[in-house]
């Protein structure tokens, strides 16, 4: 089995506050936080080819690029993104197709997420492998979910269920064909989806749900990047940045 991976870095990240950086590229234990993102694909050997999707004013991606080659056992290709995650998706996954075909899997995974470990990898491959959908990582939803008052505020409308409830991750891993149709329908419907699974799941597919840990986080906030710190260090002792 082999996979190629997408990784979309085109966003602005304005919820990041004041920074100059972009979040992917802001310093996380001795790196940046696409490179965490990147290391377990780039040390999976059936990663044969990686694709990043970055703005057209990215000025830091080469630095970062030729650091993430010097240990990569795979070719590393950037395409200019778009202004939607879903728009960079596509263009990454018409890169790919110009040389794959399209039963070959592929898995995407967001650049903002450095926590992701070998071990969620290897979960989604082995249940989503055999799957004649494809899969993606997700946690079930642990904590009451509250409704606001229609209109916003901080009025409580009501308690939602939160039983069958799931929190999306990545890597998400659909095979390349499907996943760019998928993309290129809500496209022409003019429809955003907010991850991959969403867009399979607009053309009546149902993707599987494989478990992943809750440590996998999204960095959105100068907070996040704390927790991710902590987590990195507990987990593979990497030193504090500086």
């Amino acid at each position: 089995m082999r996979y190629a991976l997408v990784v979309p870095a085109a966003g602005s990240g304005r919820r990041f506050g004041a920074s100059v950086l972009r979040k992917q590229y802001e310093p996380l234990a001795g790196a940046t936080v696409i490179e965490h993102a990147l290391a377990p694909f780039l040390a999976d050997a059936r990663c044969h080819r990686v694709v990043v999707a970055i703005a057209v004013d990215d000025g830091a991606w080469p630095q970062v690029a030729a650091r993430c080659a010097a240990r990569a056992a795979c070719p590393i290709v950037a395409v200019t993104g778009g202004a939607e995650r879903a728009e960079s998706v596509q263009r990454s996954l018409a890169a790919l197709q110009a040389g794959l075909a399209g039963d070959e899997w592929v898995l995407v995974h967001d650049a903002a997420r450095p926590c992701v470990s070998r071990a969620e990898i290897d979960a989604l491959v082995a249940a989503a492998l055999p799957h004649p959908v494809g899969g993606l990582l997700a946690v079930p939803v642990a904590d009451t979910l509250k409704r606001a008052a229609t209109g916003g505020g901080s009025q409580v409308e009501r308690t939602e269920p939160r039983e069958g409830l799931w929190r999306a991750l990545t890597p998400q891993m659909f095979r390349l064909g499907p996943l760019a149709r998928s993309l290129a329908a809500a496209h022409g419907a003019q429809r955003k989806p907010t991850d991959e699974a969403q867009a399979m799941e607009w053309q009546g597919e149902l993707p599987l749900l494989v478990a992943g840990d809750a440590r996998n986080i999204k960095v959105t906030t100068p907070a996040d990047l704390v927790l991710a710190e902590a987590l990195l260090q507990a987990r593979d002792g990497v030193g504090r940045s500086t």
